[in-house]
């Protein structure tokens, strides 16, 4: 087809997909051939903007590697992630609430025993946290298996720390018979997401701060449920009403307790401060 204008080269795009034989693929490439086109008509989007955009697309791309992801951290400042975890993660009243799974997530963390310090060494504030996981009709849940990862006190993972290849604040554990769960880390800080490249760019142009207020990563299966992916927040944190991802969920806030040194939950004698963290965990049956 020639002689396409601005009126009609939405339409010549759209039929060159008529005949995918993925119609999944199909539905959803349409639909953003549609938007984009209507955002660009919309916003009467120049040559120039047309370049710079693709210029930080670029830009997040070589930015993106092993250890970091740039687009990850697009997608969740622009809200998108949460939008599309809400969406695939409803749930009924009384099930623990999901939230954005992070770009920081690794495989083969190490594995721990109920009582056992994941925090391997990472800056920070000493800190027991225990709960329990249980089905919607508040059935203990044995055996789940726990996959929790955090920051440290610099407000950095683990696999942000260069030339440094272990492990910290970050494991896998599993429920016991009763759906208990126990171990020890450190307290949970506010940090921002990485802001040093394009994404950071974008939020000084816009006005926005990078800072996401203190929680924990918890992924947590057992077979007969569905998968939940969520975090637990640091009540009172300055920033759970302005999260650079726009993850936090009320459901989701609870209370470090500060403690002075004396005897810890698991019966260790703490000489310095410490705080303790409890959080059941409800999920909901799969279909």
């Amino acid at each position: 087809m020639r002689n396409l204008d601005e009126n009609t080269i939405t339409d010549a795009v759209l039929a060159r997909h008529a005949h995918a034989d993925n119609e999944r693929l199909k539905t959803i490439v349409t639909s953003l051939v549609r938007h984009l086109h209507a955002f660009a008509r919309e916003v009467d989007l120049s040559e120039n903007e047309w370049e710079q955009g693709i210029r930080f697309l670029t830009e997040v791309g070589h930015i993106t590697d092993a250890r970091r992801q740039e687009f990850i951290l697009l997608s969740d400042t622009l809200g998108l992630s949460m939008l599309v975890t809400a969406m695939a993660n409803r749930k009924p009243p009384g099930c623990t609430e999901a939230t954005v799974f992070g770009p920081f997530f690794v495989e083969g963390a190490p594995a721990y025993q109920n009582g056992d310090d994941v925090s391997n060494g990472a800056r920070g504030e000493p800190c027991f946290v225990s709960g329990r996981i249980k089905g919607p009709a508040g059935e203990a849940v044995a055996n789940a298996r726990i996959e929790v990862w955090q920051a440290d006190a610099d407000g950095f993972y683990d696999v942000q720390h260069a030339g440094d290849p272990a492990h910290r604040a970050r494991g896998v554990l599993h429920s016991l018979d009763d759906g208990r769960y126990h171990f020890r880390s450190i307290v949970a800080e506010p940090y921002p997401i990485p802001h040093d490249g394009p994404v950071g760019r974008m939020l000084e142009a816009l006005g926005r701060h990078p800072w996401r207020p203190a929680h924990l990563h918890f992924m947590i299966t057992a077979p007969g449920y569905e998968r939940l992916v969520t975090h637990v927040f640091r009540d009172g944190d300055k920033y759970l009403d302005s999260d650079a991802v726009f993850g936090v969920r009320s459901s989701l806030v609870a209370q470090w307790r500060r403690h002075e040194a004396g005897i810890a939950p698991d019966g260790t004698r703490m000489t310095t401060p410490f705080s303790t963290l409890e959080f059941d965990f409800v999920l909901n049956r799969s279909t």
